[in-house]
């Protein structure tokens, strides 16, 4: 979408407020221009003797207050004009300020929530690929720029073209050639302006993809802080910080040389036109051309005229880089979401389940998954293990329509798989992650996550499933005990079965353990699973692990390699075929008899 396009429908809901602060600007404008008017008809008119130059219903006024004689003895009638004036245009300018600082408040407050909404709708794929750092540096630093842009720039654009209008066409009505040499440098500061903007946008575009890229490296540091101490990277991470620091340092300063070239050459243009308005004018007003009073309306308008004029180029460099970030956030609102198809429907989840044929590939002609086919009933649990890329966590991500499959057939309960809403399949399928997240809340409302509504009882019972109710009650704020941003109060294990008891409160009729269990010692590890037996026994379990114990109960063992199915069985048939099964097992069963042999040789 264009961005100004896409600006405009932001403002919905806002138009008529920045309507009235253009308003409001153009009528302080008026009432500031009148002001040297005031100066030039006091001046020519009352203290001097030229015939009064002033509209038909002004002159009336004068005459009305005992004409020119009068006035001349209380010149503080026109000062009084003068702070009138002034006043009026203060009351404006109040208004401008507040209307279009409460309608760009109002409009970010808007694109803040669309980004933020339209994210939490993207793809699970997109997630995967994109750079958080990235995303906040769009979701706040280009918001904020679009921001400054309508509270103060935007408005100033009225401020310039009410301006030029009005001060033009009052000098020439007072003197045509005068008018000429005030306003010769007009067209060229304007025209030096749009090569700036054409200049300046490129390079605020590139300083701000170097900025994403440093809070990146920022991001991803204060993120892996732990494990950066742990392996003793600090030199590294600050040399990775350091490079793109400089980096953008080195764009960021071209900037401010284009920022400064403007400034100092319309700076020049600025005072040299100035500069000639005086000199001329002081000549004509010598030679008796013009009045005294006309040289002060001319001198006072061109100060008024050129700053505003030579800001331009401070409004055209924002509105550069405001269509930078424009276009930033439209990269992300332009990415498809997440939607229902009206074919989609909303089934009975009960756990039956059955892939034939699927096939799935991340990258066309790199297939990931080729022809998995097995049945599950409702109830059963399924095991799932293979080496690393074999397809295992991509198999779960099918199920949980993270990803949809090129080719073949996955049907629960009958219904093919594609046709079933996203959302609805999601919330009847619980999924515990191998890194599992945790948000800086406490315990309770972390287990609590999926469902709101769960009372204590609910809590207290997911988390005894999950083996962590005893350790919970060792903190000293119990279930109120706050786990730190990402869980960084707890060890490894302890997150992991805060997630376990957050999945399972949900009752979900499918349940996945994606290498969950790992974290948890086996004694835990058994636990886990004789409690989740007991707690309901017509759950469809699927869980990966490399640990034989985990798998070993599993109604049925899909062992996969290079996203094939080559080995499918129970337990006591696995162990009964050459393959990798079997080798792991073997190998396991002797680590264990080596460890407690060990054991009993230290007894």
């Amino acid at each position: 979408m264009n961005p100004l396009r896409l600006l405009w429908k932001f403002m919905k809901g806002n138009r008529l407020i920045y309507l009235g602060a253009v308003i409001s600007i153009g009528l302080a404008i008026f009432f500031s221009i009148l002001n040297p008017l005031v100066l030039r008809v006091t001046i020519d008119s009352i203290i001097g003797n030229e015939p009064l130059d002033v509209p038909e219903w002004i002159e009336n006024i004068i005459y009305n207050l005992g004409g020119k004689t009068v006035l001349m003895h209380n010149l503080w009638i026109c000062a009084a004009c003068l702070v009138f004036l002034t006043l009026l245009r203060g009351v404006f300018l109040y208004y401008k300020g507040k209307w279009s600082a409460k309608a760009s408040e109002s409009i970010t407050k808007n694109i803040r929530e669309t980004l933020y909404n339209h994210i939490q709708h993207l793809p699970y794929d997109y997630h995967v690929k994109a750079e958080t750092g990235d995303l906040i540096q769009r979701c706040t630093s280009d918001v904020d720029t679009i921001r400054r842009f309508l509270a103060v720039q935007l408005v100033e654009i009225g401020r310039a073209i009410f301006m030029i209008s009005i001060a033009s066409i009052i000098m020439f009505s007072l003197n045509v050639k005068m008018a000429f040499i005030a306003l010769t440098v007009v067209p060229i500061i304007f025209v030096f302006s749009a090569v700036f903007f054409m200049k300046v946008q490129k390079a605020f575009k590139i300083s701000d993809e170097a900025e994403a890229r440093m809070s990146t490296v920022l991001q991803e540091n204060f993120n892996g802080v732990r494990v950066v101490r742990a392996f003793g990277r600090q030199k590294y991470e600050i040399d990775k910080f350091d490079e793109r620091n400089s980096e953008y340092k080195k764009v960021t300063y071209r900037l401010i040389k284009l920022l400064a070239y403007y400034w100092s050459l319309s700076d020049v243009l600025c005072l040299s036109q100035i500069g000639l308005v005086v000199v001329l004018g002081t000549y004509w007003a010598a030679t008796g051309t013009i009045t005294m009073g006309t040289l002060v309306v001319f001198t006072s308008y061109e100060g008024m005229l050129l700053w505003p004029v030579r800001q331009l180029g401070r409004i055209l460099s924002d509105l550069g880089k405001m269509m930078v970030s424009l276009r930033r956030i439209d990269e992300i609102l332009s990415e498809p979401v997440e939607k229902p198809k009206k074919c989609e429907i909303k089934p009975n989840i009960e756990g039956n389940i059955s892939f034939k044929n699927v096939s799935f590939e991340y990258e066309e002609g790199r297939p990931v998954l080729k022809n998995i086919s097995f049945d599950v009933k409702k109830g059963q649990t399924v095991a799932l293990m293979g080496q690393t890329g074999s397809g295992k966590s991509s198999l779960i991500h099918l199920l949980a329509r993270l990803y949809d499959y090129q080719s073949g057939s996955i049907k629960i309960d009958g219904v093919e798989l594609k046709n079933i809403d996203k959302k609805w399949i999601r919330k009847n399928i619980g999924i515990v992650l191998q890194e599992p997240f945790l948000f800086s809340r406490t315990i309770k409302e972390n287990i609590s996550l999926a469902r709101h509504e769960a009372d204590e009882t609910e809590v207290i019972e997911a988390a005894r499933v999950a083996a962590i109710h005893d350790v919970i009650l060792d903190y000293d704020k119990g279930y109120e005990t706050p786990v730190g941003e990402r869980g960084v109060t707890l060890s490894g294990g302890q997150k992991q079965r805060i997630a376990i008891a957050r999945t399972i409160i949900n009752d979900s009729p499918i349940l996945i353990f994606d290498d969950s269990l790992s974290a948890v010692d086996t004694e835990t590890d058994a636990a886990i699973r004789k409690a989740l037996k007991e707690r309901k026994k017509d759950v469809t379990t699927f869980i990966i692990s490399h640990r034989v114990s985990t798998l070993s109960e599993a109604d049925l063992i899909i062992v996969l390699d290079k996203g094939k199915i080559v080995q499918s069985g129970t337990h006591d048939e696995l162990i009964e075929q050459p393959g990798l099964y079997k080798r792991v097992w073997a190998i396991q069963n002797a680590l264990e008899e080596d460890f407690e042999q060990e054991l009993n040789n230290i007894v």
